[in-house]
């Protein structure tokens, strides 16, 4: 296979910046919908990538839960990489991709951990069993095989019921605060649409990029 030969041309739609909505927060759950209805694979699949103070970035696939004014929420482990990353440097970066649609949403802010009371209220409505996988996960961690986690989640599974599995402490939300939103979409002879909105004092100002 030629990776060099590799194209597709993208012609599903148009995006103007005379009729998409001056609020971008709208203007994504309008994309998000869009998204559901197109039956896109794993529609809040969002790439997020954080940094040390060093610069040194990684990434990794999370699951958007939470959408409101206020941002865009996901839940994890706070021991994690990404937790300890966030909480050395709250700048972080999303990005949807749904091919379906030939469109991609980029998304620059700022994270802040949730509410105690809204990460509980999210972990009670997990399924027993991701409680359970919380709790004994010392994620990103190095373990020594899978035996071993194996014979964490069988002892807890034995000490444990439905209604005692609770959140604990190392575990809770993140709600990333956005300065910058790219909305692109996909256009032929690759001079794809994209149209950014930037957070100032009052609002928002919306520029076209070059593609």
């Amino acid at each position: 296979m030629d990776l060099a030969d590799i194209r597709k041309d993208y012609r599903l739609k148009a995006m103007d910046e005379h009729q998409i909505s001056r609020n971008p927060m709208e203007q994504f759950e309008t994309w998000l919908n869009e998204a559901f209805e197109a039956k896109a694979s794993e529609p809040t699949a969002m790439i997020l990538a954080t940094a040390t103070l060093q610069g040194v970035p990684s990434s990794r696939v999370v699951l958007l839960k939470a959408f409101s004014e206020r941002g865009f929420g996901f839940f994890t482990n706070y021991s994690s990489r990404k937790g300890e990353e966030i909480a050395a440097n709250q700048h972080v970066a999303l990005l949807f991709h749904w091919p379906e649609l030939e469109r991609q949403v980029r998304i620059e802010g700022i994270a802040s951990r949730s509410s105690a009371e809204e990460s509980d209220n999210y972990f009670n409505t997990r399924p027993y069993e991701s409680r359970l996988s919380a709790v004994i996960s010392d994620q990103s961690k190095v373990v020594p095989d899978r035996a071993y986690l194996e014979k964490l989640w069988d002892v807890q599974q034995d000490e444990s019921n439905k209604e005692e599995v609770v959140r604990p402490d190392y575990w809770g939300g993140f709600v990333i605060e956005p300065q910058k939103i790219e909305f692109w979409q996909g256009r032929p002879s690759r001079l794809h649409d994209r149209l950014l909105f930037s957070r100032v004092e009052d609002g928002w100002t919306i520029s076209r990029l070059a593609p």
